[in-house]
């Protein structure tokens, strides 16, 4: 991944950025504790792997806005209980395209950051994910972080479409995938630091 600059991240931004994020609550009620988990699980990732402070802080406020495109879903596609039919599926797989041509062009690099983290967070190791079906490293390193962020926290977490599992479960099942559908190197950071994930857990319920 290219590094990040060393620029500061001041308030003006992060209330800009936390302001954008809010967006998605007015979609899904009770999102604001998921973007809160996702960004936190996404710092202790970063540190993991030995980035810098600036560094990791960039790609977890940047994470708030993953899933900003989501504004191309329509409502009844994004809270449907049942199984959503292809057409539907099709709309869902356009979101990560749709958030970042609505980030693309920021100087900011904390934007530049979240419009990596919309396109790709829904990308998989092993390069059964969307929008491009990338793979391994090819896939940015802060699309790879938050990815893993984001589906354990959907597991343990209720849905309109699915009910949560215990975390011992999700924390198996993300074991589980090592090498499929996270890095490998990631999933070995999460399981070195799971009890300050389910700190996290604990702290945003």
């Amino acid at each position: 991944m290219n590094k990040f600059s060393t620029e500061v991240i001041n308030r003006e931004m992060l209330d800009i950025i936390r302001r954008m994020a809010s967006l998605s609550e007015y979609r899904e009620p009770g999102i604001k504790n998921h973007l809160e988990r996702v960004r936190s699980y996404c710092y202790l990732l970063a540190r993991g792997l030995d980035l810098s402070p600036q560094d990791s802080e960039v790609i977890s406020y940047a994470s708030l806005l993953h899933d900003i495109g989501e504004i191309c879903i329509p409502d009844s596609v994004l809270t449907k209980a049942g199984k959503l039919n292809e057409y539907e599926w099709e709309l869902v797989r356009r979101h990560p395209i749709v958030g970042a041509e609505i980030l693309q062009g920021s100087p900011s690099i904390v934007l530049q950051a979240a419009e990596q983290i919309a396109l790709t967070h829904h990308e998989r190791w092993d390069g059964s994910g969307y929008p491009y079906r990338l793979k391994g490293e090819d896939i940015p390193l802060s699309g790879r972080i938050c990815a893993l962020a984001d589906i354990f926290d959907a597991l343990t977490t209720k849905r309109s479409y699915k009910a949560e599992i215990p975390v011992n479960d999700a924390h198996q099942l993300i074991l589980n995938n090592r090498g499929i559908l996270f890095d490998p190197q990631l999933v070995s950071i999460f399981d070195e630091n799971i009890d300050e994930i389910v700190k996290v857990w604990q702290t945003y319920p």
